[in-house]
């Protein structure tokens, strides 16, 4: 099933890949490690995982204004996400993404805890159009 849904589009691009969603804020700056696109923030629900290709959503991010240019570093060393979704879209996180050329929506119509994990995402960070590729899951808490 694909379903498309709107958010605000902040840093313009299309990004298509497997979507790594996070029940947690991300700081990039020392949570992300910019060589490999690893999470290396300890106890982070997502420790270990990689960010790389991938369409990442989370609700927000945390941290220092540094982290816009980790978001940098992973685009330039081709390390960065293939796109981003948040529920909100902080100024360390867009600044990031616009400066990388990543993709990026925010504000979408289906909650970000709705998304599954693995399946596939393509966001229109020009439009805020986002393609989901699969059942969403059930309302938290409902």
């Amino acid at each position: 099933m694909i379903l498309l849904f709107h958010g605000r589009g902040i840093s313009r691009g299309r990004g298509t890949g497997e979507l790594l969603v996070s029940p947690a804020p991300i700081s990039f700056l020392s949570g992300v490690d910019p060589e490999t696109g690893i999470i290396v923030e300890k106890g982070h629900p997502l420790e270990g995982e990689s960010i790389s290709g991938r369409v990442l959503a989370f609700h927000h991010g945390k941290g220092s204004t540094v982290g816009s240019y980790v978001l940098y570093a992973l685009a330039r060393n081709g390390k960065a996400p293939a796109a981003i979704i948040t529920g909100r879209a902080d100024p360390i996180i867009a600044v990031g993404a616009i400066m990388g050329k990543i993709p990026m929506a925010d504000e979408p119509e289906v909650g970000i805890m709705r998304l599954r994990t693995g399946t596939c995402a393509t966001v229109d960070g020009s439009t805020g159009e986002i393609d989901y590729e699969g059942e969403l899951l059930p309302e938290p808490g409902g």
